[in-house]
């Protein structure tokens, strides 16, 4: 929770402010996600408007998580920039509560949802450990990144399968 009690309820009037947060449960993806009570810096603008006031953000934290294609641990950085208003209780209306209107309780501004969403959608839907990895064998789960030249036995067709069984059957003769 963010008070903002300081900048008065004065249209036109901001202050700046820069803070250190831990980060939520669950910021992130299955894959991809800032680890919970990691350090999340913040440096905001709150504007005073009418309305309510409006918060101008950018948020970095350390990404962790797993190469979608090899499973490989990944460590990276994220910078995410959002922008919210929140209302006051006295220009709330009605119609608010359906369009999901972001609302100031007490002078108090919950930035957690939109950090959450800013987060979310800037994180890659598939993750990789580096743009050409290679990924896991299919038949076996080998890194292929580690093995270049990895490789099996072409598969038999089924249709030829009782052809090759003759052919191991058959003994070499000695004329």
């Amino acid at each position: 929770m963010l008070d903002t009690r300081e900048l008065g309820r004065r249209p036109g009037s901001q202050r700046q402010v820069s803070r250190q947060v831990p980060a939520p449960a669950d910021l992130g993806i299955e894959v991809l996600h800032v680890p919970e009570g990691a350090p999340v810096d913040l440096d905001l603008r709150l504007e005073s408007v009418m309305e309510g006031v409006l918060v101008t953000g950018e948020a970095r934290a350390t990404l962790e998580g797993e190469c979608a294609r090899c499973l490989e641990p990944i460590s990276d950085e994220i910078e995410v920039t959002f922008q919210e208003l929140y209302v006051y209780e006295q220009h709330q209306t009605p119609h608010d509560e359906d369009d999901e209107v972001s609302r100031l309780e007490d002078d108090l501004v919950d930035l957690e949802p939109q950090l959450r969403d800013a987060v979310v959608l800037a994180l890659p839907f598939q993750p990789l450990c580096r743009d050409d990895c290679p990924g896991l064998c299919t038949e076996c789960g080998a890194r292929l990144a580690d093995d270049p030249d990895h490789s099996h036995e072409e598969p038999i067709d089924p249709r030829w399968a009782g052809l090759a069984a003759l052919q191991q059957d058959e003994a070499p003769r000695g004329d």
